[in-house]
This record gives structure tokens, C-alpha cells and sequence, in this order.
């Protein structure tokens, strides 16, 4: 009893970073699952003809694009790759825009990644 009476503060900030802790975990993982919804929702609207629903989804897909990690924009790409041929340019596919659009981010990340790595490999 002595030993809660001398370290409540302490156990209740740890048990409050605990919490805390716990709770931004559940929700990257809520935010990484609403994106995957988000992209497979696009894809079969898309599929399934609905064009304006689909151009809904797909400039929702686009406004959240730079704050993806890179692991959600890997998964994004490689479920789009099955669905479009990479060698055919096709503008009016919302799905082969979505496609160049994850693509050029990716491209655009790996440069400031070697950047950095560059910059590493010169310093004493």
C-alpha cells in the first residue's frame, strides 16, 4: 500500500501513456484500413461502370496521396498493376491515372530518399 501511496503519479503517467499509446496505434491502423476501403471501393466502381462515383472516389484517392506512407503507397501500386497494362498509356482510365499517379510519387520519394542517402555517404 505504501509503495501506491509513494508512486501514484508515476503509475498513473504510465499507465496513461499506455493508453495513449494504444490509442494511436488503433488509429494508424483505422486510417491505414479507411485508404485500402477507400482504394477498393474505387476500383470496383470503376469496374463496375459507375464513372461519377468513381471520379468521386478517385479525387479523394488523389487529396490524400503526399501524406500516405510508403508502405500504403507500395500496396497501391501493386494492386493497380494487376489491373492495368503499365505499357499503354491510357488517360481516360481513372484507374491507369490513379496507376501514373502513385507511380510519379513513388518516383518522386525515391529521389529525395537517395537524396538523403547521398548526402549521408559524403558527410565525415
Amino acid at each position: 500500500m505504501r509503495f501506491l501511496r509513494r508512486n501514484r503519479y508515476f503509475l498513473l503517467f504510465a499507465g496513461l501513456f499506455l493508453v495513449c499509446g494504444v490509442m494511436v496505434l488503433r488509429q494508424i491502423e483505422l486510417n491505414h484500413s479507411a485508404h485500402s476501403d477507400l482504394r477498393e471501393a474505387f476500383i470496383l466502381l470503376h469496374t463496375k461502370g459507375y464513372k461519377a462515383e468513381a471520379q468521386h472516389l478517385f479525387q479523394r484517392l488523389l487529396s490524400g496521396l503526399e501524406q500516405l506512407p510508403n508502405k500504403t503507397l507500395t500496396e497501391d501500386f501493386q494492386r493497380l498493376v494487376t489491373l492495368v497494362d503499365p505499357g499503354k498509356q491510357d488517360p481516360e482510365n481513372l484507374l491507369w491515372k490513379y496507376y501514373w499517379t502513385v507511380s510519379n510519387e513513388m518516383e518522386k520519394r525515391s529521389e529525395s530518399t537517395l537524396a538523403k542517402a547521398l548526402k549521408l555517404a559524403h558527410e565525415p
